[in-house]
């Protein structure tokens, strides 16, 4: 790893307290955050305090309304922290985005009573969520799922299986997307289910190239009782709110890929400024100082890219072509910087003594969540050219 002191990027924050929200966010990183990554990624530790502490915080409800214990903080700001925090640990960034995106259903589509009685936990209370949408035979055609809720009295049976849950096993709610009706989209309904519900139990989780510390893992639904009154909007609504969800949550992963290219630029700019061959700075090398340029360009178009879909969803305007378009081209970014991250360390960028292949290990997985950079084109193609012929 690099000597130099951290490199920090150069923000234009809409108000003073966003900036102030910004350096605090540093000071975490730099004393809770950074020293351990490496450590604790390679033990596969979960850093369950970390998430207490950004609570505690106030970082956990950003983008959310104070009245409940959120931060009152435009999507423009909450991105940037995403962003810093990815930086440091993608398990952290990635973490709080999936937590934000379990909370959008509640949030958005949850009646007066249930904001006023779930929301201040989750936001601020230290409580940490997960998002069930996938299914193991059921990903990126999501409207197809079958894990089941039937109707009994006052409550929901829920039974099925959910696959890919960042958070599974160790969350303390499940914002849960089941059919309720007919086969596709409009038979699906949308649930909040505690994470100790009678008969939810989680996988072991999964053995993942990357991200070793944030569990993903099956969770398997076995007559799980939900009341009525955690039914999360209209019954069938649930496939219409997870595509809302789905668009911001999108413009969180590529605040959290920009994040992760940032630190693979700072550590190969910090290795070939100080490595010297045949008398002189690699940096010095044509060769070498126009990779450097290409990531560096990479990251600020895609940071523009993320920023300008952010600053529509603040605005109220419409977004889901943006996301899609800012989601692709971040992530894909994300992983060829740390390609070239690799290549400007040689061999010492492919060991572990160096973070440039843990990065370029997570960054792949960016690529697949949150709707696959394939799916992402099929998003944006409709939007230009209308739905595919049937």
């Amino acid at each position: 790893m690099s000597d130099r002191a951290p490199q920090w990027v150069e923000r234009r924050l809409p108000t003073e307290e966003s900036s102030q929200l910004i350096d605090l966010v540093r000071d975490i990183v730099q004393r809770e955050i950074a020293p351990r990554a490496a450590e604790e990624e390679e033990a596969g530790h979960f850093p369950r305090e970390v998430f207490t502490l950004l609570s505690e915080s106030g970082l956990l409800g950003l983008p959310y309304d104070s009245e409940h214990g959120g931060g009152d903080q435009p999507y423009e700001v909450y991105l940037q922290v995403l962003e810093e925090l990815s930086a440091a640990r993608l398990t952290v960034g990635l973490g709080v985005s999936v937590h934000s995106l379990a909370c959008h259903a509640l949030a958005g589509y949850g009646t007066k009573d249930q904001r006023t009685e779930h929301l201040p936990a989750m936001l601020s209370g230290g409580l940490l969520g997960a998002y069930c949408l996938s299914e193991p035979a059921s990903g990126s055609d999501a409207a197809s799922l079958r894990t089941k809720a039937v109707r009994d009295g006052d409550d929901w049976v829920v039974t099925g299986t959910k696959a890919w849950i960042t958070h599974g096993g160790i969350a303390d709610f499940y914002t849960v997307l089941a059919r309720t009706g007919v086969e596709g989209a409009r038979g699906i309904t949308a649930f909040l289910v505690p994470g100790d519900a009678a008969g939810l139990s989680a996988a072991v989780p999964e053995k993942k190239m990357g991200m070793k510390g944030s569990p993903t893992a099956q969770l398997h639904f076995d007559d799980v009782r939900v009341p009525d009154a955690r039914r999360i909007g209209d019954e069938g609504q649930g496939f219409a709110i997870a595509l809302s969800a789905l668009d911001s949550g999108r413009l969180g992963i590529a605040a959290c890929a920009i994040g992760v290219a940032q630190a693979a630029l700072n550590e190969a700019l910090g290795y070939a400024t100080g490595r010297k061959q045949f008398g002189r700075p690699i940096a010095d090398f044509q060769g070498l100082r126009f990779m450097l340029a290409d990531m560096a360009t990479r990251i600020e178009a895609g940071r523009a890219l993320y920023l300008e879909a952010a600053r529509l969803r603040d605005a109220g305007r419409p977004f889901s072509r943006q996301a899609a378009m800012a989601k692709l081209f971040c992530t894909d970014a994300a992983m060829q910087v740390t390609v070239d991250a690799v290549q400007v360390l040689g061999g010492y960028g492919y060991t572990q003594d160096f973070p440039v292949e843990r990065l370029m290990r997570e960054a792949k997985v960016l690529q697949i969540v949150e709707g696959t950079n394939q799916i992402q084109r099929m998003v944006i193609a409709r939007h230009l050219a209308g739905p595919e012929s049937r």
